[in-house]
C-alpha cells in the first residue's frame, strides 16, 4: 500500500469517526412551535381509576402533557426525570400528565406498580388523542401555558432534569 492510500484510508476512518460521534452527541429528540394558528385541542378521558379528567381542569398551572407507552423504551427512561419536575418546580405551577397511548388499563398499572411511578396517568385507549394532538413518535411531550394553550411539542426522549429543559420549562411557567 503507498502512503497515499494510506494517508487516504486514515483520513476516510477519520471522517467516519467524526461522523458517528456527531451522531451519537445529537440529542434523541425534537423541539418545534406549536403550529401558528392551530387551536389547542381539548382533552377528555379517564384516568387509570377510571375518573373522568379533563385538560381544562389543569388550566392555572402549565402543563407538560407526555404520551407515552409502556413498550416505548425512551418513554420508559425520561419518566423518572418527568415525575421529578411538579416537586422540584411547584405542584400549583406545573402539572405533568401521562398519557397512556392505546394500552389495556391492567398493562398500564402493572407499568406502574413496577416502576413507581406516581404522576397522574390518563388513558387514550383508541389513540384519538394522540391523534388530535399530531403526535406520531413516542414520547412526545407538549408543553401547554397555565391558560391552557399549547406553545411547544418536544418529540424523542428528553433528560427532564437537565439545564437545557428546565429553561424550556421555566420559560413557560412565565408566561
Amino acid at each position: 500500500m503507498s502512503a497515499w492510500s494510506r494517508r487516504d484510508c486514515l483520513g476516510a476512518l477519520g471522517a467516519a469517526v467524526l461522523m458517528h460521534a456527531a451522531r451519537a452527541q445529537a440529542p434523541a429528540h425534537r423541539r418545534d412551535p406549536w403550529p401558528r394558528g392551530s387551536a389547542t385541542p381539548s382533552l377528555e378521558t379517564v384516568d387509570l381509576h377510571g375518573q373522568a379528567v379533563r385538560l381544562a381542569d389543569l388550566e392555572g398551572r402549565a402543563v407538560l402533557l407526555n404520551f407515552w407507552a409502556s413498550w416505548c423504551e425512551p418513554c420508559r427512561t425520561e419518566m423518572p426525570t418527568l415525575q421529578d419536575l411538579p416537586a422540584l418546580l411547584g405542584e400549583d405551577r406545573l402539572a405533568v400528565i401521562a398519557l397512556n397511548f392505546k394500552e389495556p388499563p391492567q398493562r398500564v398499572q402493572r407499568f406502574v406498580s413496577q416502576t413507581s411511578l406516581v404522576l397522574p396517568v390518563w388513558l387514550d385507549p383508541l389513540g384519538e388523542h394522540a391523534k388530535a394532538w399530531g403526535v406520531r413518535v413516542f414520547p412526545t411531550t407538549v408543553l401547554i401555558d397555565r391558560h391552557g394553550r399549547a406553545h411547544e411539542c418536544v418529540r424523542g426522549e428528553v433528560d427532564w432534569s437537565s439545564a437545557e429543559a428546565l429553561t424550556w420549562v421555566e420559560r413557560l411557567l412565565a408566561r
